[in-house]
């Protein structure tokens, strides 16, 4: 029997870190997640992503880069043949690597997996289909499917590559350990959820909102420009909660399926010897500072920190519960190599999670994320080769990303558990007192007394640029002489 564990990488796609039932949250539903911290998981409740849309924070995931050491900062700049990746690395280790869900990782899929599955057109994504929309606005970002839960009934894309990665699971048996790469894409938006999870969430629970009255001037001006493009400011309250609880009913449903996932590995007689990653590429507004899906260049906790649950397998020691340690998803591939042994080849800046697994232990002290663009980057901006339309759910960000090279220019954050400063190359810089004001409302970074907590953040910001500006490729080449 081969010694190494199985490994599930679980990956919802732009699940906030604080919709989970065991952060104390009573709008959420996640019995599945909350149990397996209470018994045989640990929950990182301060997890940050490395840049808060889809691609560049993968990129930087499954590398253990930060997305400038390549310039992965872009929706449309993939990992190419020449770069490192996890999930290539798992194959050289000698797992079998099944890929179900969706990619915004490589170009070229074959190199980093044994199997590809496709899901079946059961229903047609609501990213693309405009039937269930009207001109209401807020029909534009909230469809509740108020239909039966029932496989039979409603299946899309997600249920499709969990039930498909089920069956998988139960007639795979290779000599080889399996790794179940399964990135979804709820509970991404257009926000929209069947019964009976729709229905579940009870709105009168749902946390305090960041209202728009709650913000104070010297905030990005991106959020100003895609603001005033979603035209929501006349929404109630009333919908406000709808949408909200919705986007919990989504997550709830992913929460669901993974426990469906859980019991095959069960009945398998797997689950012992396998390890979970459970985590999200980055967060969502969800109606936070009035403002609905994300943006690519601010940096509010809605959108940075992210769910992150690890579950070893037994044969490692492992005290459940919640930790307070601040880390990065560029510690993932150090903890995946680190648990299976592993010595890749290349250089990498993260960190590996397993002694944390025992005790609550500080881990880093501050957290980074990014993302932007110079003036003259136009291709980076996900306005090429055309603006979409505005029927495009994506129209009110990518409209201002291509068109306005001040609101999307290059910004980094820099986070411990006191502060957040965020520099800006184009507009003014941030900072935030997260002990007085969490909800980052107030900036402070004009204020006297915070100019030493400028001064030592810029610093930090520095030396983590000079520490992971590059990589030095581990193949020497030899200098001909003759």
């Amino acid at each position: 029997m081969n010694s190494l564990p199985n490994l599930i990488f679980f990956i919802p796609d732009q699940w906030r870190g604080d919709v989970l039932g065991h952060t104390s949250n009573l709008a959420a539903q996640t019995p599945v997640l909350d149990k397996l911290v209470e018994t045989e998981a640990v929950s990182f409740t301060q997890a940050f992503c490395q840049n808060p849309v889809c691609t560049p924070s993968r990129c930087s995931f499954m590398t253990g880069w930060y997305p400038h050491v390549r310039g992965h900062r872009s929706m449309q700049h993939l990992l190419h043949a020449d770069e490192p990746c996890l999930l290539k690395e798992l194959r050289n280790a000698g797992y079998f690597v099944y890929w179900g869900g969706k990619n915004d990782l490589v170009v070229n899929h074959e190199s980093a997996c044994d199997y590809r599955h496709r899901a079946k057109p059961y229903h047609t994504n609501l990213h693309t289909d405009l039937n269930w929309r009207n001109e209401d606005k807020f029909s534009f970002f909230a469809g509740q499917l108020q239909k039966s839960a029932d496989e039979s009934v409603y299946l899309d894309s997600d249920w499709d590559q969990v039930l498909s990665a089920i069956e998988f699971v139960k007639s795979y048996k290779e000599e080889q350990p399996l790794c179940l790469f399964l990135p979804l894409e709820y509970p991404h938006p257009p926000y929209g959820v069947e019964e009976p999870y729709f229905s579940a969430i009870d709105r009168s629970k749902l946390p305090h909102r960041v209202h728009m009255k709650d913000l104070k001037p010297g905030k990005p001006r991106l959020l100003n420009e895609v603001r005033q493009r979603q035209s929501l400011d006349h929404w109630s309250e009333a919908q406000w909660d709808e949408l909200r609880a919705t986007y919990y009913g989504m997550c709830m449903r992913t929460d669901d399926a993974l426990g469906r996932l859980i019991k095959a590995f069960r009945i398998a007689g797997k689950w012992d010897e396998t390890a979970l990653f459970f985590f999200s590429d980055h967060g969502d507004y969800t109606g936070d500072y009035g403002l609905v899906e994300k943006a690519q260049n601010t940096f509010e906790d809605c959108l940075t920190r992210v769910p992150f649950v690890l579950k070893p397998p037994r044969s490692h020691a492992c005290q459940p519960g919640i930790r307070q340690a601040l880390v990065e998803l560029v510690d993932l591939p150090a903890t995946v190599y680190d648990l299976i042994d592993w010595q890749p080849q290349y250089t990498h800046f993260g960190r590996s999670l397993l002694p944390l697994l025992e005790l609550d232990l500080p881990h880093r002290d501050t957290v980074f994320c990014e993302g932007g663009r110079l003036p003259n980057e136009i291709h980076c901006s996900e306005g090429q080769p055309s603006t979409p339309t505005k029927e495009n759910l994506y129209w009110p960000r990518v409209a201002v990303q291509a068109s306005d090279p001040v609101a999307h220019g290059k910004a980094i954050m820099c986070r411990n558990k006191k502060y957040k400063y965020v520099l800006r190359r184009e507009e003014s810089d941030e900072l935030y007192d997260l002990k007085n004001d969490p909800n980052e409302t107030t900036n402070r970074i004009h204020d006297m007394q915070f100019q030493p907590i400028v001064r030592a953040m810029k610093e930090r910001i520095l030396q983590h640029y000079l520490d992971t500006s590059d990589v030095v490729s581990w193949t020497l080449d030899s200098r001909d002489h003759s």
